[in-house]
């Protein structure tokens, strides 16, 4: 059977889903980590990424069982729903590439001040202290403001910008590439869905 009739779609959009079950579980399995090793310690991004996770497996398992089935109803909700991610995805990914420097400098100052423990995740992980400057007198987590007196750390923001437009490039393109797959999804599901399965009774068929 030539690829782009029944079966070849099928199996095109079994392996997609599958693909999307393998990514949910290794985000959860990341952030799970993450937080048994204590290298984040801010449970509202710990519980962020596993509802993606979460919810990624929810739908990729949907797409699966209509896929495998031909379930008419399941496969036009799978569609739908994936849709609107691409949309969404789509959207916050050219967003991500589109950023010039003093709006990236102003998006990190507000997700600084959000939360006390984002501010220890960063100090810890890029032994750094203060957003714009060191507070001498007040608290860090980073191993610099402990191991010299009077302290000698670099402020996070001077670190962070250092590496904000290369991660948010990544983060762009990945998310340009997922939705890339997405896109492909809902073509794939809206042509199977008007396939006529082979082994079905020609009355079978809505």
């Amino acid at each position: 059977m030539v690829c782009g009739g029944f079966i070849c779609t099928k199996n095109a959009l079994c392996a997609l889903n599958i693909l999307y079950v393998l990514v949910s579980l290794l985000l959860i399995g990341v952030a799970a980590w993450g937080k048994w090793f204590g290298l984040v310690s801010s449970i509202r991004v710990v519980a962020v990424v596993i509802a993606v996770g979460i919810f990624l497996f929810l739908v990729a398992f949907v797409g699966l069982c209509g896929a495998l089935k031909h379930h008419q109803v399941l496969l036009f909700f799978y569609m739908m729903i994936l849709f609107i991610v691409f949309v969404v995805q789509f959207s916050v990914s050219c967003a991500c590439l589109a950023l010039n420097k003093d709006q990236q400098d102003h998006l990190l100052e507000v997700g600084w001040n959000k939360s006390e423990a984002t501010h220890m995740d960063v100090e810890k992980t890029l032994n750094c202290c203060g957003f714009y400057y060191v507070n001498h007198n007040g608290s860090c987590a980073a191993r610099c403001f402990s191991q010299s007196n009077p302290p000698s750390c670099d402020t996070c923001s001077n670190i962070i910008q250092q590496y904000a437009g290369e991660v948010l490039q990544f983060v762009g393109g990945i998310g340009l590439f997922f939705s890339f797959t997405e896109i492909l999804g809902v073509w794939l599901t809206h042509r199977y869905r008007n396939i006529k399965d082979p082994r079905s009774n020609p009355g079978a068929f809505l």
